[in-house]
């Protein structure tokens, strides 16, 4: 439990199961208007009043035990974020419920940010409507994250010219072009004004409204940036950003706004950038309301990343979401159009098939929890499907499940019946950048393992042809 008034209770994400929290202690400091003598029902109406943002958290809450000895534990996903809880005896709001990354330390979004910075992803928060968080601004993103992810779009878009139309009057002594002919008969009636027509004219260039409008967004994340909310590693990695930024935008005034309007005409990078311009002015006027963000795409971005650069430095092909299509004369509407691994790596008769999972799995390796078995049953079998595609006698995979250290473990599923087999290795990969380094050394070792075997075998079978992915 945390000891803070505004937060309920506060976990990291991937948790199997929280250690059980004690009805009557619940009871004491946040229902205190609910009977003693049924803190189990109690309990029940706590989950049944919360389940909405409990599922969009992807948290499972458990009641253990019968009345005055009932407690509740809590099993978190892949998600983090923050929600705000009602109380079961009034139905009033009472503290919110967090759940962090498992790497939390002093400043808990740092490798968030450096693994986004990486990989280039734009991966944002997902809200929902609901009440304000209790403990308001201080367990949503930080400003920080959403400026960092402006320095970084602001910074491709300045590598482009970024011209507009701006009209402008000047007075000419002939009466050509678009004349203010409401300005004009104020002061013709001087002797000196008859031949000084006012006209109006559309000049291209970058010093426009819009651009202002930027510089002024531009300012406020420079401001957050280097501020005492930013920690020290994520500001000394920006700062250098942030200088060349100042000059290529040192011609242009600040503007200030609430709001940059996005245009139809606008091209893709000057729109992300205004998106991403409207986040920041927004974060400042918005109530702090549910919001997650979905943990497996950063993994899945992640593992992508580390085997493009052991493709580059092997010599190996490397295909990222392959579609392999299905084809029926009948379809279901539950049915699948496609399996879609979330990456192939080829070398020469070598395919290996990859797939990365965000659970908690090798955080439990000794649980005997029927949910984990259950879990890697399905994903064991996700792999298994998509290794049945390649034709070798010996097909091989790999299951990347995050992990507190580097490592890796074999298993042999073996075919009596036709002599084939399916070599499967579980990766386990920590999920910060300072893990990279390792990781594609051991990632290169065992390729060098699999292709030596595979040289050794002396029936060997021409690797599979990829044909063009369906949409």
């Amino acid at each position: 439990m945390n000891k803070s008034l505004d937060v309920f209770c506060e976990i990291p994400c991937l948790t199997e199961k929280t250690v059980p929290l004690k009805g009557i202690v619940l009871q004491k400091k946040w229902f205190p208007q609910a009977d003693k003598r049924y803190i189990g029902q109690h309990l029940q109406k706590f989950v049944d009043y919360n389940s909405e943002v409990f599922n969009f958290l992807g948290v499972t809450p458990y009641i253990i035990g019968s009345d005055q000895h009932s407690s509740i534990v809590f099993r978190t996903s892949q998600f983090i974020g923050s929600i705000p809880l009602r109380s079961p005896d009034t139905g009033k709001q009472i503290g919110d419920f967090v759940v962090v990354p498992r790497y939390t330390g002093k400043n808990r979004y740092e490798d968030y940010i450096e693994i986004l910075n990486l990989l280039g992803s734009d991966i944002s928060p997902q809200v929902i409507d609901s009440l304000p968080l209790a403990s308001g601004r201080n367990f949503r993103p930080p400003m920080y994250l959403e400026a960092s992810k402006f320095i970084f779009i602001l910074e491709e878009m300045t590598k482009r010219p970024w011209k507009k139309f701006n009209r402008i009057e000047k007075n000419i002594n002939e009466p050509k072009g678009q004349i203010n002919w409401n300005k004009y008969i104020q002061t013709e009636f001087k002797a000196e004004n008859k031949l000084r027509f006012p006209v109006g004219k559309n000049i291209l260039s970058e010093f426009h409204a819009e651009y202002s409008h930027i510089r002024y967004v531009f300012d406020l994340c420079k401001l957050e940036l280097l501020s005492a909310n930013t920690p020290l590693r994520i500001k000394l990695s920006i700062r250098s950003r942030l200088d060349i930024l100042e000059e290529r935008l040192y011609d242009h005034l600040p503007l200030k706004t609430s709001s940059i309007q996005v245009r139809f005409s606008d091209s893709p990078i000057v729109k992300k950038c205004k998106l991403q311009a409207n986040r920041i002015l927004d974060i400042n006027f918005t109530d702090s309301t549910a919001w997650r963000v979905d943990f497996s795409d950063v993994f899945e971005k992640f593992v992508q990343y580390i085997f493009k650069e052991v493709a580059k430095e092997s010599g190996s092909r490397l295909l990222l979401n392959y579609k392999f299509p299905g084809h029926s004369r009948r379809r279901y509407a539950w049915g699948l159009n496609h399996l879609e691994p979330d990456a192939i790596l080829q070398k020469g008769e070598v395919v290996i098939f990859i797939d990365a999972k965000y659970k908690s799995n090798l955080y439990n390796k000794f649980g005997d929890s029927e949910i984990l078995k259950e879990e890697h049953r399905r994903d064991l079998h996700q792999i298994l499907a998509y290794a049945s595609f390649s034709k070798t006698e010996t097909k091989y995979s790999l299951l990347c499940y995050p992990s507190a250290e580097i490592e890796i473990n074999g298993i042999r599923y073996d075919n009596p019946i036709n002599d084939t087999s399916n070599k499967l290795k579980i990766f386990g990969l920590p999920l910060n950048k300072s893990s990279i380094s390792a990781a594609k050394q051991l990632l290169a070792n065992e390729l060098m393992l699999i292709e030596n075997i595979n040289g050794s075998e002396s029936n060997r079978v021409a690797p599979i042809a990829f044909a063009e992915a369906s949409n």
